[in-house]
C-alpha cells in the first residue's frame, strides 16, 4: 500500500519535471514551422480551385455568348374534341380510352327514334301534299274543259246572233211605209231575237273569261302545293342528316383521350365527349425577349425531352409568335399604370421535330410534356421546306 501510494506521487513529480524540457525542445520546432510559410498541399488545393472557378466562369461566359437555353418549353400538338351535333340518349360507345381511330370510324351511337318518327312525318305529309297536287292537276284539266266548252258556247251564240241580225233585217225591210208583208208583231219578235242573242253572246264569253280565271286559279294553287312539297323536301333532308347524325364518327385520324361518355347518358349539342390527339407534334419554347435577337427560322435545335432522358431529339426553329404570351393572357397585364415595372416578356417559338422522331416515337411525344431545349446561335440556318396545311374532316 505505502509502496503504490508512493509510486502514484512520484509520477507528476516526473511530468511536472519533464514539462519545461518538452516546452523547450518545442519552441524552437515551433519557431522553424512559422518560418516556412503555409504547406504546399493547401496552395496546391486553392490553385484548384481557382482554375475550376476560372473554367466555369469561362464556360458560363461562352455558353451565354454561343447558346440560349430554355426550360419554359412544353410539346404542342392537334386536339380535336368529339361532341355530339343533337341532343339524344347514348346506345353504343365504340370506343375506349387511348384508342387509335381512323377519321370517319364511328365512336357513339345515340337513339334513333325521336329523328326516324320525324322523317316519317315529313314524308306522310309530302305524300299528302303530293296527292293534293294531282287533284290541283284534275281541278286544272277540268277548268281546260269548261272553259274550251265555254269558248264553243260562245261560237255557238254568235252564230245564233249572226242569224238573229239577218232575221232583223229581214223582217225590217218587209215591214215598212210602203209595204206590210209581215206582221208588226213579227218584226218584234225578230228585234228581240236579236237583242237576246247578243245579250247570250256576252254572257257565254263572261262564263269563258271565268273559265280562265279559274284555270289560272287552279294553276296558281298547283304551284303552291309544288312549293310547299319543295318546302317539306328541304325539312325532310334536315331530318335525313340529323338522324346520320346519331352515329358520331371521328374527325381526324389520332389517339383517344379524355372519355367522358357511356351508355345511357343523355347529351346535348356541344357537349365534349372526348378528345381525338394526332401525332404530329412540335414543340413551344417560350423565350424572354432578350434571346431572340439572334434566333432566325431554319437553326437546329437540341431538345431534350423529361420523358426520354437518354434520348436527344433535333428540330428546327419554325416560326415566331406574333405577340408575347402576356397578349394572350386572359387579363395581359396593363402598362399604362403609374406602378409600372418592367418585365422581361416572353415569346412562344414554334419548334417542328424531324418526322423519323415522330414516327419512331409516336404515342411516347404527346402534348404537355416538359422539355428543354438549345440552340447554338454559332450555326448557319438552314432552308426550311413549306408545309402544305393539312387537311381534317369536319367533326360530326
Amino acid at each position: 500500500m505505502a509502496d503504490s501510494q508512493t509510486t502514484v506521487e512520484q509520477k507528476p513529480s516526473a511530468a511536472a519535471s519533464g514539462a519545461p524540457a518538452a516546452a523547450g525542445a518545442g519552441a524552437p520546432a515551433t519557431a522553424a514551422n512559422g518560418s516556412k510559410g503555409p504547406p504546399k498541399r493547401v496552395l496546391i488545393v486553392v490553385g484548384i480551385i481557382a482554375l475550376a472557378a476560372l473554367g466555369a466562369g469561362g464556360r458560363m461566359w461562352y455558353r451565354s455568348s454561343n447558346f440560349v437555353e430554355t426550360e419554359n418549353a412544353y410539346i404542342t400538338g392537334h386536339v380535336h374534341p368529339v361532341s355530339g351535333r343533337i341532343p339524344g340518349v347514348v346506345t353504343k360507345v365504340l370506343f375506349d380510352d387511348n384508342q387509335f381511330v381512323k377519321a370517319g370510324d364511328v365512336l357513339a351511337e345515340l337513339d334513333p327514334a325521336d329523328q326516324g318518327v320525324k322523317v316519317e312525318q315529313i314524308q306522310a305529309q309530302i305524300a299528302s301534299v303530293q296527292q293534293q297536287i294531282v287533284q290541283a292537276d284534275a281541278a286544272v284539266e277540268q277548268a281546260r274543259a269548261q272553259a274550251s266548252a265555254a269558248g264553243a258556247q260562245v261560237a255557238q251564240a254568235q252564230a245564233n246572233l249572226v242569224r238573229a241580225r239577218q232575221d232583223a233585217e229581214r223582217y225590217g225591210q218587209l215591214y215598212n211605209t210602203n209595204m206590210k208583208a209581215v206582221s208588226k208583231a213579227e218584226v218584234d219578235a225578230a228585234t228581240a231575237a236579236r237583242a237576246g242573242a247578243t245579250a247570250d253572246v256576252t254572257a257565254r264569253r263572261d262564263n269563258t273569261n271565268a273559265a280562265k280565271a279559274q284555270i289560272a286559279a287552279a294553276a296558281s294553287a298547283r304551284d303552291v302545293l309544288k312549293a310547299q312539297v319543295k318546302v317539306l323536301q328541304a325539312q325532310l333532308k334536315d331530318a335525313q342528316q340529323q338522324l346520320g347524325y346519331n352515329q358520331i364518327v371521328a374527325p381526324v385520324s389520332g389517339r383517344i383521350g379524355k372519355r367522358s361518355v357511356e351508355v345511357g347518358a343523355r347529351i346535348q349539342p356541344g357537349q365534349q365527349l372526348a378528345a381525338i390527339v394526332q401525332d404530329d407534334v412540335w414543340v413551344t419554347a417560350n423565350f424572354k425577349e432578350t434571346q431572340l435577337p439572334g434566333l432566325v427560322p431554319g437553326q437546329e435545335v437540341k431538345v431534350e425531352v423529361d420523358a426520354l432522358k437518354d434520348h436527344e431529339l433535333v428540330g428546327r426553329v419554325d416560326s415566331f409568335s406574333p405577340a408575347s404570351g402576356n397578349q394572350f393572357a386572359l387579363l395581359p397585364a396593363d402598362n399604362a399604370t403609374g406602378n409600372f415595372t418592367k418585365i422581361v416578356q416572353r415569346v412562344p417559338v414554334k419548334i417542328t421535330l424531324k418526322p423519323e422522331d415522330l414516327k419512331k416515337y409516336a404515342g411516347r411525344l404527346v402534348p404537355g410534356m416538359s422539355t428543354v431545349v438549345e440552340i447554338d446561335l454559332g450555326q448557319k440556318p438552314q432552308q426550311q421546306p413549306q408545309q402544305q396545311p393539312q387537311r381534317t374532316a369536319s367533326a360530326q
